[in-house]
C-alpha cells in the first residue's frame, strides 16, 4: 500500500509568539511535501486580515502550495472578490471556499445584504474568474443545520456543480461515517475527490467540546481511553495510535489523500504521517 498524499491546515497567528509557532509548524511539516497547506478564516471573518497576511507570507517564503480560506460572512460580494484578487496577485492559486460561521453569539448565519447568499454562490463567482483551484467543505455526519439525512450530499453536489474541484470533510472519529457518506455521494453522481479531514487529538477535553459543537459523533470508548491515558501519561501515544489506525483503515478502503487539522501543533501530525509511511523527502548526496 502506497503512502497517502497529505495536506495540512494552519490557522493565522494573533500574537508574535503564535507567529513563531506557525513558522515552527511549517518547518516541521514542509519536509513531508504536502500537496497544499491551507490557512483558516475565523468565525465571522474575524481573522480576515491575519489570514491574508499569513497566506501571503507562506506563499512568498515557505515554498509550499498555499490555499487560502475565503468565506461569505459579513462582507459584500465586491469585498470578498477583492480579497480573492489580492490572493491571486500574491501568487496564490488555491482557495478553500466556505460559507463560514457567524461570530460567536450572533445567532444563525445571515447573508450580508450585498454579499454571497451561500458557499455555492461564492464558488460559482470564483470559478467564473478561472484563477483558482477550488476546494469546499463536506460533512460526513450531518451539519448542525442539515434538514435531513441527504441534505449534506445535495449541498456538496451543488458546490461541485458550481465549479468546485475537491472537497475536504469536517473531522470525524467514526471512520464508517466517512465511508457511508462517500458511498451516498457516489450514488448521487458525485465523482470528484472528497478528502477526509483528520484531527490529531492534542487535548481530549477541547477536542470533545469541539466535536459536540460540530455534531461529530463520539464513540463511547474514547472517553474511557483518554481518561486512562491521561492518568498514565500516555495521551500522545493514544492519539497517535487512534489517528494512525483511522488513516490506515481509510487507505485500505481506497483513500489516497488525507487532510490534517494541525492546530499549529505539528508533532502529532508528523508522527502520524511517519507511521503511515509519509517521511521527509531528502535527496541523497552523490558519493564519489
Amino acid at each position: 500500500m502506497h503512502p497517502p498524499k497529505v495536506s495540512f491546515e494552519f490557522f493565522p497567528p494573533k500574537t508574535l509568539e503564535a507567529s513563531f509557532r506557525l513558522w515552527d509548524t511549517v518547518q516541521t511539516l514542509a519536509p513531508l511535501e504536502p500537496r497544499f497547506v491551507s490557512v483558516t478564516y475565523g468565525a465571522g471573518g474575524t481573522t480576515r486580515q491575519l489570514t491574508r497576511e499569513a497566506v501571503e507570507t507562506l506563499q512568498g517564503h515557505s515554498g509550499l502550495n498555499v490555499a487560502a480560506h475565503l468565506t461569505c460572512v459579513d462582507a459584500t460580494r465586491s469585498e470578498t472578490l477583492a480579497i480573492a484578487d489580492q490572493f491571486a496577485a500574491a501568487g496564490v492559486r488555491e482557495i478553500v471556499a466556505l460559507r463560514g460561521d457567524p461570530a460567536k453569539g450572533s445567532g444563525p448565519f445571515q447573508p450580508h445584504p450585498e454579499g454571497f447568499a451561500d458557499s455555492c454562490a461564492l464558488v460559482q463567482a470564483l470559478a467564473e474568474r478561472g484563477d483558482f483551484t477550488l476546494r469546499v467543505g463536506a460533512y460526513p455526519e450531518a451539519h448542525p443545520e442539515a434538514t435531513d439525512d441527504q441534505a449534506d450530499v445535495r449541498w456538496l453536489k451543488r458546490k461541485f456543480d458550481a465549479g468546485a474541484d475537491e472537497a475536504i470533510t469536517q473531522f470525524f472519529f467514526d471512520t464508517d461515517s466517512f465511508l457511508r457518506f462517500r458511498d451516498r455521494c457516489a450514488a448521487a453522481g458525485i465523482d470528484k475527490p472528497i478528502i477526509p479531514g483528520i484531527l490529531p487529538i492534542e487535548n481530549w477535553a477541547a477536542a470533545r467540546r469541539f466535536a459536540v459543537s460540530c455534531g461529530t459523533s463520539i464513540p463511547a470508548w474514547m472517553d474511557t481511553a483518554f481518561h486512562n491515558a491521561q492518568r498514565d501519561g500516555h495521551c500522545d501515544l493514544l492519539a497517535t495510535a487512534i489517528a494512525t489506525e483511522q488513516c490506515s483503515t481509510l487507505m485500505e478502503q481506497g483513500v489516497k489523500d488525507l487532510h490534517f487539522y494541525t492546530l499549529n501543533r505539528p508533532e502529532l501530525t508528523r508522527d502520524i504521517c511517519h507511521a503511515l509511511g509519509v517521511t521527509p523527502q531528502v535527496a541523497l548526496r552523490d558519493v564519489a
